[in-house]
């Protein structure tokens, strides 16, 4: 089943979001090469594909794993969380509906 991880930032995460990056775009791969990553993305704080200095306020990544309790523990492992990037982060069930 897929999951949903949406991630609020903590002010002025940007950072620690620049030394965690790599770390964190290697698990998103993992996933992706596993074909269980059906998204990933940052929220700019401003509107623009480049916020620049602005930064960002969070993330979302949709991914599919084998119940809520291993979705939550990858979550809790991310690279971000463990940098302080992320204040808040939620997980749950996301039923793919469109595109089939």
């Amino acid at each position: 089943m897929y999951y949903s991880i949406y991630c609020e930032d903590v002010e002025n995460s940007l950072e620690k979001r620049k030394s965690a990056r790599p770390e964190h775009l290697a698990r998103l791969q993992l996933l992706l090469d596993q074909g269980r990553l059906l998204l990933a993305g940052p929220h700019p704080k401003i509107d623009s594909e480049d916020p620049g200095p602005a930064g960002f306020t969070g993330s979302l990544i949709i991914a599919e794993f084998d119940c809520l309790q291993d979705a939550q523990e990858w979550a809790n492992d991310d690279p971000f969380r463990h940098a302080g990037v992320y204040e808040k982060v939620t997980v749950k069930p996301f039923k793919l509906t469109m595109p089939v």
